[in-house]
């Protein structure tokens, strides 16, 4: 028990965040203000709109008699004949 062994603490020190210099600050809080007014008097952005999907558009599908073979000669005979008369 004595040989397990303990993480070892990363050796990285964590860089505390910079402080706000005044100029940051102020603007920080001008914009919190600026947005709870804006907030209050209902001046709020309108919803963006739904992008349009930008999918291929499908194929349209002809509108073409697909018949077998036989049917196709049957039919042209039929027209043939009736073209005789």
């Amino acid at each position: 028990m004595a040989d397990e062994q303990k993480p070892k603490a990363s050796k990285k020190s964590k860089t505390p965040e910079p402080k706000d210099d005044a100029l940051t600050s102020a603007a920080k809080a001008i914009g919190s203000a600026a947005g709870k007014i804006a907030a209050i008097a209902g001046v709020a952005e309108p919803a963006p709109a739904p992008k349009k999907s930008m999918k291929p558009a499908k194929l349209v599908k002809k509108n073409n008699p697909h018949l077998p073979r036989k049917l196709k000669k049957a039919q042209k005979k039929a027209a043939a004949a009736q073209a005789r008369r």
